[in-house]
């Protein structure tokens, strides 16, 4: 049976940069780069976006400036974080039910799938993604976190594309071990 790793260090990282820019702290650009770097953004770079659009995008972000000369992704990835700069409160309201995930059970629901024992480890990663809703890249299934919508009533619950987290988490799982 696979072990399954929550993986928050991208939302934290960027729940720092997101907070100091409301904050007017100029956050340093070996800050960003090292962003860049993480395993959640890099698994979405193509020709249309990159570790130096991540930089560019979050520079201008943190400097106050319009992005100019930008491509679709970019122009959606600068949205999606002036978005969370907008209302801390709503972003930690995204954050919270993340936090407080436990996908023990979820290791034991698809223990039954006959491809179970492909991975020995199998870790969910939470990413500011620019259009993915969600990406696998083989052991690794990464959700587009300005996707998550936390629930207005329970502050421990949260959906994505309407599901309930974990059952949105399970069902892309099995497609992981399906590939």
């Amino acid at each position: 049976m696979p072990n399954i790793k929550l993986n928050l260090e991208e939302i934290e990282a960027m729940l720092y940069f997101w907070t100091a820019t409301v904050e007017r702290e100029k956050v340093h650009e070996s800050y960003l780069d090292e962003i860049a770097k993480m395993p959640g953004l890099s698994a979405c770079y193509d020709e249309e976006f990159n570790a130096e659009s991540v930089r560019k995008v979050l520079s201008a972000i943190t400097n106050r400036e319009l992005l100019s000369q930008k491509t679709k992704k970019e122009g959606r990835f600068w949205n999606n974080n002036m978005w969370m700069t907008e209302d801390l409160e709503y972003t930690n309201m995204m954050i919270n039910p993340l936090k407080k995930l436990n996908l023990d059970d979820i290791a034991e629901e698809i223990k039954n799938n006959a491809n179970s024992n492909k991975y020995e480890q199998i870790e969910v990663l939470f990413s500011p993604l620019h259009f993915d809703e969600y990406i696998i890249k083989d052991n690794k299934l990464i959700i587009n976190f300005f996707r998550v919508r936390p629930d207005d009533m329970d502050e421990n619950k949260a959906t994505i594309e309407g599901k309930e987290i974990k059952e949105y988490i399970k069902e892309k799982l099995l497609e992981l071990l399906a590939n």
